[in-house]
């Protein structure tokens, strides 16, 4: 019998001297339940209308006041709580979910999504490690992932928060295969590293240098071509510079749909110029990636197969709901290495909850994972890759037709090719 625990609480200026079970669970199951159908019911109902809504509308200083409020110490009915969302949190979200959003390369989810977040929610799975079924539904997605863009079976993937981790992973692992995997032990020191991107790189890459110890100057930014597309000829100049001037040139980033203008880089040139330099090939595909799924722009993506490690986002063209950022690696021993960590809690055996390995804590960061990969998993599994392909050659299409209305309006002016689903155009001056 559970132990009783007194408190007081205030309700409209009264004390009142309330008892409760020393327990998280409910106090009544079945409210409890008719509870979360109504939530349910309310998000299903907020997605269905979703177009009824507008895309963004800001706070008012009444409402963004009420989050300023001091620590709940005393409980609240759910329902109460569940309303204060519905007023103050649901009609003021970044509005991405709207099919009227166009700001930015943000994933609209999908009910299919949400559901898989509250299964994931209830399991409650950590997906460090140990031997159990979220870590294999983990592993079949990188199973998938291998085979969408033709990595061999030695390739290892990981589940992040987004591509801003998956790229500082690739940068730690190419800084370890270039300096040797003592480095984790004694530092990298002053040894000259030097990296390779162009102009139109996302500035996590940047970080990721300097959250690595190599440091932001030690990346060369390169200039880009007409359609914005790294200098194929100005990236070979660069790297022979820096090896004439003692450099270690060890990494080159080529970009699978930039953030300004969706550009592709020349991934099969890359690849070629890094095989012959010896260089770590690595692509940052936050969302142009996943183009792979559509077969009219496929081939846009050639030489992607070849990389040593590949960073994207299936929360962005995968539509599955943030967080769920990919690092694929083509080597996972170097991947391992860069990460793999001992420890008495670590210990792994033949059966048993600590079996299994390699588990996934040896492959990035951190130990305690979110169970990520289900909502990835049940988004292909129920749309399947063809249907994803289907909607990102359309949001394409729907690029191009824009772009053809820019070129026929005198009062607009195309600023960038349009390669894949981003339009840059400014309002044009020239008749005003």
């Amino acid at each position: 019998m559970s132990q009783v625990i007194e408190y007081a609480s205030r309700n409209a200026g009264t004390d009142v001297l309330q008892k409760t079970n020393e327990t998280l669970d409910p106090m009544d199951w079945k409210k409890n339940c008719v509870q979360a159908h109504r939530m349910l019911d309310d998000m299903l109902n907020y997605t269905e209308n979703i177009r009824e809504r507008p895309v963004w509308q800001p706070m008012s200083s009444d409402v963004r006041a009420r989050f300023r409020s001091a620590v709940p110490r005393l409980p609240s009915d759910l329902a109460s709580v569940h309303e204060e969302f519905m007023q103050n949190i649901l009609p003021f979200a970044a509005g991405n979910v709207h099919p009227g959003f166009m700001g930015w390369v943000h994933g609209g989810g999908t009910p299919v999504g949400m559901l898989a977040e509250m299964l994931a929610a209830g399991l409650n799975a950590n997906l460090g490690g140990r031997d159990h079924a979220p870590i294999e539904v983990e592993r079949e997605v990188v199973q998938w992932t291998r085979e969408i863009f033709g990595f061999p079976a030695s390739a290892t993937g990981l589940f992040v928060t987004g591509t801003s981790m998956a790229n500082l992973i690739a940068v730690v692992i190419a800084r370890d295969t270039a300096l040797g995997f003592d480095v984790r032990r004694r530092g990298i020191a002053a040894k000259g590293l030097t990296a390779y991107a162009s102009t139109a790189v996302h500035g996590c890459i940047g970080k990721a240098m300097d959250i690595s110890g190599i440091g932001r100057n030690a990346l060369r930014l390169i200039a880009t071509d007409h359609r914005h597309r790294i200098d194929l000829a100005a990236l070979e100049k660069a790297i022979k510079k820096d090896r004439d001037a003692d450099f270690t040139p060890f990494l080159v980033v080529g970009s699978a749909g930039t953030v300004d203008t969706g550009a592709i880089d020349d991934l099969a040139g890359i690849s070629e110029l890094c095989q012959r330099e010896k260089l770590w090939f690595h692509v940052d595909g936050a969302y142009g990636a996943l183009a792979m799924l559509a077969p009219a722009l496929a081939s846009r993506l050639n030489g992607i197969e070849r990389a040593d490690s590949l960073a994207f986002d299936f929360h962005k063209w995968g539509q599955v709901p943030y967080d769920a950022g990919y690092i694929l690696v083509r080597d996972g021993e170097p991947h391992r290495n860069a990460f793999a960590s001992p420890g008495a809690y670590l210990q792994r055996t033949q059966r048993g909850l600590a079996a299994g390995s390699t588990w996934p804590c040896d492959l990035g960061p951190d130990l305690s994972r979110g169970f990520r990969a289900l909502k990835t998993w049940m988004t292909l599994k129920v749309y399947g890759t063809d249907a994803l392909g289907v909607v990102i050659s359309r949001t394409c299409e729907l690029a191009r037709y824009l772009e053809s209305r820019i070129l026929e309006t005198a009062e607009l002016e195309l600023m960038a090719p349009v390669e894949l689903n981003i339009v840059c155009f400014p309002l044009s001056l020239r008749r005003f």
